[in-house]
């Protein structure tokens, strides 16, 4: 086959790929391994480079820490923590709430997956908001976007800096240490955190009557549940799933991009909609746990029973990991124990064992705990990558990139890197985002004889960065959904946020990893 041809088949495929992902027909993993097997039957991948992503350390190590995030979670550590910050003197603001609640949240996202963190704060900052008489619906975006903030800040912030690290030890580097992403990723913390604080109040919407109503209701009957792509409606008809007979609850409401759903019959049940159930009361004690729901909330309190020394050994075992991995990797830990590599793959092993022997994490059920698709959509986005260089795409892109630099300088294909990862990760999914740049990345600086390091920054920074759009990231999905939030809010202020972290990080990006010749 041709290489013309396999460039041709190659970029058909990554094009039927984002059309099917934003037409949201399939789970993304599915879709992209779905890419794979295509790619692998015309013969651009082998069935090993096709399998490869699922050793990847990068990938095995986000589903660890699936493990490590549930762990903490049921602790109720995070829950203890947050409401010890939340300001209870009267006459409180929204700025003051964000003073308190944004640095913290940064904070504990920076170690733990952002998912569990919002799941866990949004009812308390809920039920907070509603004790204060502030509107709920200035905290929710807000608490999104700075469980994002902090991600970008370590290694193991997001499961897209893993992505990116674990791709760059298969390419023979180094990778990341654990905090060498906070050089830029801890300057656009600090500036959106001030953006927000100053500015969110005003760009944010107020909460509207319907959901007084809700407000007043919660606490006795209704729940706000959001479904999760594990809920077995998903692509179903509302009139052909039987929602009572398998929840034992009522559909009252269905609210979908900040709109309420008006004839039922016609619409489809989707991964991301808020329902708004009539129940008996018991409903969340029943299906708290369950993976269907991504998010459940009736207003009140629920506190999992754990024992006082569960809570500071989970805490105690994720500052080992902290300091093992960042401590690990440096330079005289080889010399002093030669031959072990003392990475964040190893400490990540033995806390989520640790974790499981003392039943911090119920080891019996700990597939539940594991997002799959997004395990599946890392290791099948890391052999499409492969497909980008086995077809000389990556190669081509790359040189449409650094001709760009001929007039002008490789900052312009950092920007345009930059921009491009962005533009993806708004309207699929942030970890496909980094695998399909990647192999650009790395094409475009071999092009231009320079170290990749400022371009493989850039990518990690520009993946994490979904502000203006509900759809990149699943945090978004889930406070538009409980906030009852249109795509439009997410855009007035989010699109700022996406400009102040691309200028930080062109500003930043190579003053820390300079534009040197490789070596």
């Amino acid at each position: 086959m041709g290489a013309n041809l396999e460039i041709w088949i190659v970029f058909a495929g990554l094009c039927l790929m984002m059309w099917a992902l934003i037409a949201d027909w399939l789970r993304p993993g599915f879709v992209l391994f779905s890419g794979v097997v295509f790619f692998m039957c015309t013969g651009v991948l082998s069935p090993h480079e096709a399998l490869a992503g699922f050793a990847n350390k990068g990938m095995i190590t986000v589903g660890l820490l699936f493990l490590i995030s549930e762990g903490v979670r049921r602790s109720d550590a995070l829950g203890h923590l947050v409401k010890w910050l939340l300001p209870s003197e009267r006459g409180i603001t929204v700025r003051k709430g964000y003073l308190r609640i944004l640095p913290t949240i940064a904070s504990v996202s920076a170690f733990l997956n952002n998912t569990p963190v919002v799941v866990v704060f949004i009812p308390i900052i809920k039920q907070w908001a509603r004790k204060s008489g502030l509107a709920v619906r200035k905290f929710l975006i807000p608490l999104s976007y700075a469980a994002i903030l902090g991600g970008m800040c370590t290694l193991i912030g997001t499961s897209t800096n893993l992505v990116v690290h674990g791709m760059m030890l298969d390419a023979g580097f180094e990778g990341f240490t654990m905090f060498e992403l906070g050089k830029v990723g801890g300057c656009i913390a600090l500036v959106g955190g001030l953006y927000l604080i100053f500015f969110g109040d005003k760009r944010l919407p107020g909460d509207t009557p319907n959901e007084e109503t809700v407000r007043n209701e919660e606490p006795s009957r209704l729940v706000e549940a959001v479904l999760g792509p594990r809920f077995p409606g998903i692509n179903r008809p509302f009139g052909e799933f039987d929602f009572k007979s398998h929840y034992g609850a009522e559909i009252r409401a269905v609210r979908r991009n900040g709109v309420e759903i008006e004839e039922l019959d016609k619409a489809v049940f989707r991964a991301g909609d808020t329902l708004v159930l009539d129940t008996d009361g018991s409903f969340i004690e029943t299906w708290g746990e369950s993976r269907v729901f991504l998010m459940l909330s009736n207003g009140s309190e629920h506190r999992p029973a754990c024992p006082r020394w569960k809570k500071w050994l989970a805490l105690g075992l994720l500052v080992i990991m902290i300091a093992g991995a960042t401590f690990g990797s440096m330079p005289f830990m080889a010399d002093l124990i030669p031959g072990r590599k003392l990475d964040m793959f190893f400490w990540v092993c033995i806390v989520a064992v640790l974790m499981a022997c003392f039943d911090i994490f119920p080891a019996k059920k700990y597939t539940k705990f594991i997002s799959w698709d997004i395990l599946i959509t890392i290791a099948s986005a890391l052999a499409i990558s492969r497909a980008m260089v086995n077809s000389g795409l990556a190669d081509w892109i790359a040189a449409g990139l650094t001709g760009l630099s001929g007039v002008a300088s490789p900052w312009i294909v950092l920007a345009v890197l930059y921009i491009t990862t962005n533009l993806i990760t708004e309207f699929i999914t942030n970890n496909a985002a980094a695998a399909f740049a990647f192999p650009v990345a790395l094409s475009a600086a071999a092009q231009l004889g320079m170290d990749p390091m400022p371009f493989f920054v850039a990518i990690c920074i520009a993946a994490s960065c979904s502000f203006s759009s509900p759809i990149g990231y699943q945090t978004n999905m889930i406070v538009q959904g409980i906030g009852n939030y249109r795509f439009r809010d997410f855009v007035r202020i989010g699109l700022p946020l996406n400009l102040i972290a691309f200028a930080v990080s062109m500003a930043l990006i190579p003053l820390f990893w300079p534009f040197e010749a490789a070596a």
